[in-house]
């Protein structure tokens, strides 16, 4: 049973423990031709990041000790680095074991390989080279074995798991030795490639129509946060966190006046809901940020690891940190959640469901974590792709435009519809390769949106 963020003040507490894991390395394969050579397409122009809003910016600059250029700069430098990211991804294949961000005011794009061979092509796109001995794929299959064992026994004592790309292994972080072992053994990995990392956090679920704002479960047991407006068809809504409700709650806005009806609503397993408003309640692209001021969204473009995220909630308003895991497995004492994207973003119970936005991009919706507010914390995000994608859901943005028909041919771009990195699709008679995870708008045709799409 979910334990929502009681009126009175209620918490629950959870475990979060952990060890890492890898298994054997599939041998290189034959290098691919390098990156197509010429000037790198503009991310910040077409997708907004040279347009960060005030508030933005101001949490950027008071929670990573930024200045005002500095904060600006790095928006800018991150969405250009997801585009080389995903063009390398895709020139190597196989052999790609991952990119990530590092460094604080300049960042410094990283991509992994398993072959010295593709360093030149990595490098001549402007980023700096790791040669590895996991590929990303090696790395997915370790963790997703981990994820099959956790679905036959209990986790209680070992609740979190995760890729880690920078460090090239997968880690479950445990209570003690004994629990990550056992773990490790259930799920079939050689215990000499493992390292287990002994931690006493335990994530909770952060629990208690402007991305931000309070909603209430009419019930009277529980508040959460509003993530993002969505559309389905005609029918307006939010996006917000599983736990929150069940189908059919009912809820009432921050004002308390009737507000709408949960429609779906997953957990454990996923973290993810959607409520439809009545007619009273208007979708908007707006994110309440800093001092009570909109960053308005205009997409839901995936952030690299080491990015700049925000977060906003109506427990303690706007925080900003940084991406360090995606794909990530908590064991909450409700059940167990996975894909889940690690931050170093503050959260407290009542800031469930809340957004998470990089730059102007939609990430995902608050699911819970460990620490507070005061002296900081470790939390956990739904993302916002799979959720639409899972429920058929359109993000409301500045630009967006309705959705094409669903009934196209499968390989045919189509706006709407949730692209993963890698994927090929038509349009207009040409083949696309997609450069970075995002729900396609009509505006982002692949024709027009170079930071999105690679012509192949």
């Amino acid at each position: 049973m979910v334990h929502r963020h009681a009126v009175t003040g209620r918490r629950v507490a959870l475990t979060a423990l952990g060890a890492l894991v890898a298994t054997g390395i599939t041998a290189a394969v034959a290098a691919e031709p390098t990156p197509a050579a010429g000037p790198l397409p503009s991310a910040a122009q077409t997708l907004g990041a040279d347009r960060p809003s005030a508030p933005v910016l101001r949490a950027l600059e008071r929670d990573l000790g930024l200045t005002p250029d500095q904060a600006s700069r790095r928006l800018v430098n991150e969405e250009a680095a997801g585009t080389r990211a995903g063009r390398l991804r895709n020139a190597l294949g196989d052999r790609f074991a991952g990119a990530w961000l590092r460094g604080t005011t300049s960042q410094e794009l990283m991509v992994a390989t398993t072959d010295a061979a593709d360093v030149p092509a990595i490098k001549a796109q402007g980023a700096k080279a790791a040669v590895v001995k996991k590929t990303l794929r090696d790395l997915q299959s370790a963790k997703q074995k981990l994820d099959t064992a956790a679905a036959r026994i209990s986790t209680r004592e070992t609740p979190l798991w995760y890729v880690d790309i920078p460090a090239n292994r997968v880690v479950v972080e445990a209570g003690s030795n004994a629990a990550a072992a056992a773990f490790v053994k259930a799920a079939g990995l050689d215990g000499k490639s493992v390292s287990v990392k002994v931690t006493t956090n335990r994530p909770r679920l952060m629990e208690d129509i402007t991305g931000g704002d309070a909603y209430y479960i009419i019930d009277g047991t529980a508040h959460c946060s509003v993530g993002f407006s969505v559309t389905k068809g005609e029918q307006e809504g939010f996006a917000s966190a599983g736990h929150c409700g069940k189908p059919g709650a009912k809820t009432t806005g921050h004002n308390q006046a009737e507000q709408g009806t949960f429609q779906a609503s997953t957990f454990p397993g996923k973290d993810m809901s959607w409520v439809a408003v009545n007619d009273q309640w208007t979708a908007t692209p707006n994110v309440k940020g800093e001092g009570g001021q909109n960053v308005q969204v205009t997409g839901s473009v995936q952030a690299l690891v080491g990015a700049a995220v925000c977060r906003s909630g109506s427990t303690t308003g706007w925080h900003c940190g940084k991406v360090e895991q995606h794909d990530t497995s908590v064991s909450y004492a409700e059940g167990r959640v996975d894909g889940l994207t690690q931050t170093t973003v503050c959260a407290e119970p009542g800031d469930s469901g809340g957004p998470y936005v990089s730059g102007v991009q939609a990430q995902g919706v608050t699911s819970g974590g460990s620490g507070d507010c005061k002296t900081g914390g470790t939390t956990f995000y739904q993302p916002i792709n799979p959720l639409l994608s899972e429920f058929g859901l359109t993000l409301k943005t500045v630009e967006a435009e309705p959705p094409a028909p669903q009934d196209n041919v499968a390989q045919a771009w189509a706006a709407g519809r949730v692209y993963e990195a890698g994927v090929t699709v038509t349009h207009a008679g040409v083949r696309y390769q997609c450069l970075q995870t995002h729900q396609a708008q009509g505006l982002w045709a692949p024709t027009s949106t170079p930071a999105l799409w690679q012509r192949v």
